[in-house]
């Protein structure tokens, strides 16, 4: 079996090739580090390997090393580089270090179609010529020049290929180093190695080139750049006409971060008010089914005591979470991943890079931050995508201030009864946007804030740097999205809720039907939480419906109406007006409302979110910290508004 190396720079459709090929649907996407692992898969008798984005083989990050030292290792056949004929200037440095190391090399150049569009012509066969290595040009998006692609690999046969020519000083230190590649001495020139017979080598080689006033490092890349800069111009004729319109209004200080805004809002908006139909609709399949299978059971004399947990908590409580969590997930993450291959996301994470810079974090931490909006444990996977290890953990200890699409219902729910007004119109309809914003606004102030904290204190380092690519605009393909978007994001956080949802159902069904001097536990347990949750402007049913809403928050009203109306199972109350006068006949006010919001927005994070903290970090204690951190700041800010506002009054 032939064993592929697919490498080049992030976002010039590796991984869309990749999936082309081996059908494995490596998620892609439309801004770099979007593959930090290596996958695998297969094609026929091929063997591929999809590598991290890399600009370089000396290693910047966390994914050019792993890159750089898969490729030097050579554990492969053929290394497969893939271009964006758009930039093929700047992707050449990439293949003339790989062709330092090996000359098992094919260069396959992506986007042609693109390229076509914007008046740029290669000529493929005078590169091929100079480098020495076949040269492809394909569309990966669109299958053009797949099947010559791989005609090309299965009667590939290794040349003699081109070579760069260095100063002679830095050509006698390559000779001494003696490693198994040239570009291996080239490395270790820069960046040392840590074989201590091999690097004190490398001391002497840097000390005779030094006392040679040779600088190394612009010699080397210089020569590199140069070089492709040389190759570009023999191959490349470029009639493009750049239009930097959008981006002057898309990443401008003033412009951008209000059209991100007003962005974000409006997919928040289309992902709520789309969601209510579909939701409405589950909750009637599912309760149809419920009743059926209940009366299925009765009827053939199953006992009380099986059924009752069985259909009233189990089943209740998991098709509830699937009821409410689902719909705006499957509408908010395609809307997303739009963005995403729009080239929309990296423009904002642009616009965020000098924000989460002041708070000693990364600037690709605003990627991460915005998947949280949908899902936290969302938020929390992509944080695979930034390279310091420090703040990787920043950004995925401050994801849930972010507020989810399962804190959506909630928030909007109290705004629009305390706050708004339950009937329609088009300035409640401004208002409601208005109040969300300022929410959202309350909810990312938070993530710099503590950022900045933990930066400071318990992840104190020195802020990394890294290379953020403005993609071109593109338009991306719609079936493909919607697809990748619900099996890559919707069914995986689906999955993990469901899981945690099946003995929680068991749990909240046993607190609500065991009774204990006539009371039943859960009203017990209220009463214990209810002067701490006075204390916080709640009360001990809200704090135990928040505790209860562990697994999923979506289930914390239905759970505040189903302890309030002591009622055996959740229920679901549509109508606002009753709603409200149910919340305040149990004695809700202003002060309880803006507590509520308060504390929906920092609290614990849920169970899906946590348990993918502790897959990610590998670690209970940063787990731990993840749950400690969101749950004090929100019992410390309850407890000063909720006083401040009585002092007020």
């Amino acid at each position: 079996m032939t064993k592929i190396a697919l490498i080049g720079n992030p976002n010039v459709g590796k991984s869309t090739l990749f999936n082309e090929l081996t059908g494995m649907h490596q998620h892609t996407g439309n801004w770099t580090g979007k593959t930090v692992g290596i996958a695998k898969g297969y094609y026929k008798d091929l063997e591929i390997y999809d590598l991290p984005g890399a600009y370089s083989l000396i290693p910047h990050s966390k994914e050019e090393e792993v890159t750089s030292d898969f490729i030097i290792n050579g554990n492969y056949d053929i290394a497969l580089i893939v271009c964006d004929a758009l930039v093929l200037e700047r992707n050449l440095n990439i293949v003339l270090q790989t062709l330092e190391v090996t000359n098992n090399v094919i260069l396959c150049i992506n986007l042609i179609d693109e390229a076509k569009k914007n008046n740029i012509i290669i000529d493929y066969d005078k590169l091929a010529s100079i480098l020495n290595i076949p040269v492809i040009g394909i569309s990966a998006r669109k299958k053009i020049g797949i099947d010559k692609l791989i005609d090309t690999i299965n009667n590939f046969k290794s040349n003699n290929s081109f070579q760069i020519n260095y100063n002679s000083k830095i050509e006698e230190c390559i000779k001494i180093l003696n490693t198994k590649s040239r570009f291996e001495a080239i490395k270790y020139l820069i960046v040392g190695s840590s074989d201590k017979y091999i690097n004190e080598k490398v001391k002497q080689c840097r000390l005779y080139l030094n006392d040679n006033n040779i600088d190394i490092n612009n010699s080397i890349l210089g020569n590199i750049v140069k070089n492709s800069e040389d190759i570009a111009k023999k191959v490349v004729i470029n009639n493009k006409k750049y239009n930097f319109k959008i981006d002057r209004i898309l990443t401008n200080k003033v412009t951008g971060i209000p059209i991100m805004i007003i962005l974000l809002v409006l997919i928040f908006y289309i992902s709520i008010r789309g969601a209510n139909y579909p939701s409405d609709l589950l909750f009637r399949l599912f309760n149809y089914i419920g009743n059926n299978l209940k009366n299925i059971l009765i009827n053939i004399h199953i006992p009380s005591i099986i059924y009752e947990p069985l259909m009233d908590g189990i089943y209740r409580v998991t098709t509830w979470v699937i009821a409410v969590m689902l719909p705006p997930m499957a509408i908010f993450f395609p809307l997303f991943t739009l963005l995403e291959d729009l080239g929309i996301l990296p423009r904002i994470a642009f616009n965020m890079d000098g924000l989460f810079n002041k708070s000693n974090a990364c600037g690709k931490q605003a990627l991460t931050m915005m998947m949280g909006f949908g899902c936290n444990a969302v938020g929390v996977t992509g944080s695979r995508i930034i390279d310091s290890k420090r703040e990787r953990l920043i950004a995925i200890l401050t994801n849930s201030f972010i507020p989810c699409n399962g804190r959506f219902p909630t928030i909007i729910t109290i705004l629009t009864i305390f706050f708004i007004g339950v009937s329609s119109s088009v300035f409640n309809s401004f208002l409601s946007i208005l109040l969300l914003t300022i929410i959202i606004l309350i909810s990312i102030f938070m993530t710099f804030i503590v950022s900045k904290i933990l930066s400071i204190t318990i992840l104190k380092g020195i802020q990394s740097s890294f290379i953020l690519e403005l993609p071109p605009y593109r338009k991306p393909l719609i079936f493909k999205v919607i697809i990748r978007s619900i099996f890559d994001r919707t069914l995986f956080v689906l999955g993990r809720a469901v899981i945690v949802s099946i003995p929680a159902g068991l749990i909240i069904w046993l607190l609500n039907n065991i009774y204990i001097s006539d009371m039943n536990i859960l009203n017990h347990l209220s009463n214990i939480l209810n002067n701490f949750g006075l204390l916080l402007g709640m009360d001990g049913v809200i704090l135990l419906a928040f505790l209860l809403g562990f697994p999923a928050n979506e289930i914390v009203i239905p759970i505040m109406l189903m302890i309030y109306m002591s009622n055996n199972s959740l229920i679901d109350i549509s109508n606002l007006n009753v709603l409200k006068n149910i919340l305040v006949s149990n004695g809700w006010t202003f002060i309880t409302a803006i507590s509520v919001l308060i504390f929906t927005l920092f609290h614990f994070p849920c169970s899906t979110t946590l348990l993918t903290i502790k897959r990610e970090t590998n670690s209970i204690k940063w787990t731990i910290i993840s749950f400690i951190i969101p749950l004090i700041i929100g019992i410390v800010l309850c407890f000063i508004v909720s006083n401040i506002i009585r002092v007020i009054i």
